[in-house]
């Protein structure tokens, strides 16, 4: 039976606007705490770096737990109910900032409730982008699998986006509270929109357990975890190199970067759909690779700068590249799953590449870092080219029917 062709990206566009809503606005007020947080519990509450770092680190350490249960509830319970339970928890861990603001004379008190209102979010994180994925794949078909990780992602680095700066401009006018305020409206404004929305009803099919799940997503999640060590090393460590060389203004490679990532997948966003998701995928890590080698071998700000586009313009259609693959191998209703399990390795790629390249930055210099980086980017080759040559079968669910599950 042939597929049903794919979807003009406008018409995917259309459909998915709900989605790339919520998607934009819980990112939004993610963003938004991102510079604040870390002034708050520093100069407001007086605590030392490590409490700096663990209130900073605690949501995406909650997000990386989180994503198989949210993968699973999103194809048990419907995608609809994944996202409205996100979206709650995302206003609760609004109000435990504004609560927290109570308990500033109490230091441990108000750090602590800061910590559980980052975890909630960072669950919520997760319940929403993997309902956000799994509605959207439903929606509009998984010959425009690809189109719908693009817009979906592109919702979200637009967010961080201006979160970032606006936090910091927030913050510094209001506080902590402002930024609680919004995280808490936010959300539950979205929610009255998402309330009113038509469910997609869970396909009531047998489930594959996870660690077959598992098995089918794992390559092209390898190659993802590979390529963001590129993410890592711009967003953590450009603006430190920059600031090291004398070059202003400081932020400026994660500019282009951000610049690069958003405006290719806004216009190439349908090419893993068409052109096929390893092609895309190999041919953006080599991209990725050559704008870190770039940075490394910087002498002014301008090389730097090109290196840093270049490295935006590779990875922004890694993840809907190796995406497409993964999701081309589970069965349809196992799609939620699928997706929160090969986004877990975007979390752990990134939860080991940030401490070990601060250690080669510490031990080889900052510029090290990008020659480290590109290197094992260029890691990720060696998943592409199998999936290129068709090592790993590329018919949606192949595996389960291969293995009669």
């Amino acid at each position: 039976m042939t597929s049903a062709p794919a979807r003009t990206t406008p018409a995917v566009v259309v459909a998915l606007l709900p989605l790339i809503a919520t998607v934009l606005v819980l990112f939004l007020v993610t963003g938004l705490a991102i510079p604040a947080l870390p002034l708050h519990v520093h100069q407001t509450l007086g605590l030392g770096t490590f409490i700096v770092g663990l209130v900073s680190g605690a949501q995406f350490a909650a997000s990386l737990v989180s994503r198989v249960w949210s993968g699973r509830y999103a194809d048990q319970r419907g995608p609809k109910r994944a996202v409205v339970a996100g979206l709650i928890a995302a206003t609760v861990a609004g109000l435990l900032y504004i609560l927290s603001l109570h308990f500033i004379g109490v230091p441990a008190i108000s750090v602590v409730i800061l910590l559980l209102g980052r975890a909630l979010l960072g669950g919520a994180e997760s319940f929403i982008i993997t309902g956000a994925v799994t509605w959207g794949l439903a929606l509009v078909d998984a010959q425009n699998a690809g189109k719908v990780i693009a817009w979906l992602g592109t919702a979200l680095y637009a967010a961080f986006a201006v979160g970032a700066p606006a936090g910091t401009a927030l913050y510094t006018a209001h506080g902590l509270f402002v930024i609680g305020l919004a995280t808490t409206l936010g959300p539950l404004a979205v929610l009255l929109l998402i309330a009113r929305l038509k469910p997609m009803a869970p396909l009531r099919r047998p489930q594959p357990p996870l660690r077959t799940v598992l098995a089918a997503v794992s390559f092209p999640g390898l190659g993802l975890a590979f390529s963001s060590l590129g993410f890592g090393a711009i967003t953590t460590f450009v603006t430190l190199l920059f600031s090291a060389s004398g070059w202003t203004p400081v932020w400026l490679g994660i500019s282009a970067f951000a610049a690069a990532f958003m405006l290719v997948r806004v216009i190439f966003g349908h090419l893993p759909d068409t052109k096929g998701g390893a092609h895309v995928a190999a041919v953006s890590i080599a991209i990725e690779a050559a704008g870190l080698g770039l940075v490394w071998l910087a002498p002014s700000a301008g090389v730097a700068f090109a290196g840093a586009l270049l490295t935006g313009v590779g990875y922004a259609l890694v993840y809907p590249g190796f995406g497409v693959e993964a999701v081309r191998r589970v069965p349809p209703q196992s799609r939620g799953l699928a997706m929160g399990t090969y986004t877990a390795f975007f979390d752990l790629g990134i939860a080991v590449a940030s401490p070990a390249l601060g250690l080669v930055a510490g031990a080889a210099g900052l510029q090290a870092v990008f020659l480290v980086s590109a290197l094992i980017v260029l890691g990720a080759a060696a998943v592409a080219v199998p999936l290129l040559n068709n090592a790993i079968p590329a018919k949606q669910g192949a595996v389960f029917e291969a293995h009669g599950d």
